[in-house]
């Protein structure tokens, strides 16, 4: 039961999918007006999380800000439909512009590892699928609560082509990870999933500090891999959504022996990226929600629950 409702998912997310893209903009436009003055989870969120790191804004500013980050969140997932149910070669034409593959390449061809860190920004779904068209890789992931949307999100990205293994965020995850770059493999992590409490350390993002993940560091640190930021952002237009693919290296402090100081420049880092871009980053997810021990502070979404 399980495989065939996944089956119907994926039969649902084709038909949509497959949409004239000025349909699919406008419905996603739409969906954005909706959470917005309906008050969806997805707009308080974002809301709040602009109260935490924008406070320097006046409430209209923010406001505006808002609805940017909605707008570009709904057609990042109508977006992500046509990536899951069209072929690669098809979703790879789509990036018009690739900046840093000379370092890619040349982190392939050390046969030291590489951890890929692909903060939520733009739209990583596209990204994965390039990554799998370059190399065979393994992909940390967190399974979601339904059964059946986790089998529906491993069917989906088995389509990305090339050999993805995906390895679930737990404790034999973690040590097939550190085997295939011992082994001068490669591995995708999100870096800037809050981790359970007690698996990371906190550090300031945009000004607030965040429980952060040590896995990363602990990897680089461990294995000797090298460390590369990758993302996909859109690029401006009115046409069907083009992509500029960015590589750069990471500090070589995420991989510091001391995991606070890993965390301070692995989060600095994905600040970097995401600032120039920061309508793109997924501002709907709660990143705040674990407080430092002793701070007093409590969960600053409690009252959106």
């Amino acid at each position: 039961m399980i495989e065939l409702a996944a089956t119907v998912l994926y039969a649902l997310a084709w038909c949509v999918g497959h949409l004239p893209w000025p349909l699919l903009r406008t419905l996603a436009d739409g969906l954005a007006w909706l959470w917005l003055h309906l008050g969806a989870r997805e707009a308080r969120v974002a809301r709040r999380n602009l109260e935490l790191i924008c406070g320097d804004l006046d409430e209209k500013k923010r406001e505006a800000l808002l609805r940017e980050i909605l707008r570009t969140t709904a057609r990042q997932a109508v977006e992500t439909l046509r990536f899951w149910t069209r072929s690669p070669a098809r979703n790879l034409a789509d990036i018009v512009e690739i900046h840093g593959e000379a370092a890619f390449d040349a982190a392939l061809d050390s046969g030291r590892g590489l951890i890929v860190a692909a903060p939520h920004l733009g739209n990583w779904e596209l990204l994965n699928q390039w990554l799998a068209h370059k190399t065979p890789l393994a992909i940390l992931y967190r399974p979601p609560e339904s059964r059946v949307g986790e089998a529906f999100l491993r069917r989906v990205r088995a389509r990305a082509g090339g050999q993805v293994e995906q390895v679930r965020a737990e404790a034999a995850g973690v040590r097939t990870l550190l085997k295939r770059l011992q082994r001068g493999g490669v591995v995708g992590i999100l870096p800037d999933q809050q981790p359970k409490a007690g698996e990371g350390e906190f550090a300031p993002f945009f000004g607030k500090s965040a429980l952060t993940m040590t896995l990363l560091g602990r990897l680089a640190h461990r294995s000797g891999a090298q460390v590369l930021l990758a993302w996909c952002q859109r690029l401006p237009g009115s046409g069907p959504p083009r992509f500029a693919l960015h590589l750069q290296p990471a500090p070589a402090e995420v991989a510091a022996d001391d995991p606070v100081q890993a965390v301070a420049a692995l989060n600095a880092a994905l600040e970097a990226v995401v600032r120039p871009a920061f309508s793109q980053y997924q501002w709907t997810y709660k990143r705040y929600t674990l407080r430092p021990p002793g701070s007093g502070e409590e969960n600053p979404y409690l009252d959106l629950y």
